[in-house]
């Protein structure tokens, strides 16, 4: 069965102590009540070696927000899959929307640092999604089938360690969100390409988070959606309180 899951990404936000100040309020949280979904923070790079060596990796997973498309050499400023790895992290942000518009990574770019990354013993968090024209005239469904193109070249085996991430760029810092109605429509269109390329018992098996604005108040009703399994999440992930006020939202 696939897993829910509720994932913070730190962006460029906190210095390395105000990030040990909050992994281990978060921690803390965590341990004192175990939530009832996975839970991951992903955070700069300079935070993950820190961080992997305060949190209980029982209750919590720990992510890097971006990892190179190559494997090592004089690549200056680059962080590789395998350095990534050699701080304890277990998973990675790829193909984030600020990552394609600011740094113009492609469709190739990103199939290259998906490989590595799996290759690393990295789950990849792959995020997909349309800008606001995108979304008015209608194209989203083309959209994100052609931006999973970097990961419908896998094998079913290695496709299956991947988490997808459905994030409305519309949405993201801009205080709209994808009415639940919307979430729910688009993730089960993913989930029928990927049923279409690999099978439907693969697609029942991929967890696919919801990324947009999602915060304590909206996030029940986001992941009450049957393809909905969880959370990317960005500004309410660097608030412990506003963050486990999400995770909550999986409360039975």
């Amino acid at each position: 069965m696939r897993k829910n899951i509720v994932a913070g990404n730190w962006k460029m936000n906190k210095t390395l102590q105000e990030g040990i100040v909050l992994a281990k309020e978060l921690n803390e949280m965590l341990v004192a009540e175990k939530p009832n979904c996975d839970v991951v923070i992903c955070t700069p790079f300079i935070h993950l070696a820190s961080v992997a060596s305060i949190i209980d990796a029982s209750v919590l997973g720990l992510g890097a927000e971006n990892c190179a498309d190559k494997v090592s050499g004089a690549y200056t400023g680059e962080v590789s899959a395998e350095m990534v790895a050699s701080t304890g992290a277990q998973y990675v942000i790829l193909g984030h929307s600020e990552r394609r518009a600011y740094y113009h990574e492609t469709v190739e770019i990103l199939e290259e640092k998906v490989k590595l990354a799996l290759a690393n013993n990295l789950q990849p968090i792959f995020c997909i999604g349309e800008v606001e024209a995108e979304r008015d005239a209608n194209k989203q469904n083309e959209v994100v089938a052609a931006q999973l193109a970097s990961v419908f070249s896998l094998s079913a085996e290695d496709f299956s360690k991947v988490i997808l991430a459905y994030e409305p760029v519309w949405a993201i810092g801009t205080g709209k969100t994808a009415t639940p109605e919307q979430a729910q429509e688009i993730h089960a269109y993913i989930r029928s390409l990927v049923a279409d390329k690999y099978g439907a018992e693969v697609a029942d098996n991929t967890s696919i988070l919801y990324g947009g604005s999602c915060k304590p108040s909206n996030a029940k009703e986001l992941f009450a959606n049957p393809d909905v399994d969880g959370g990317l999440i960005g500004g309410a992930a660097l608030k412990a309180s506003d963050f486990k006020g999400i995770i909550d939202a999986f409360k039975v």
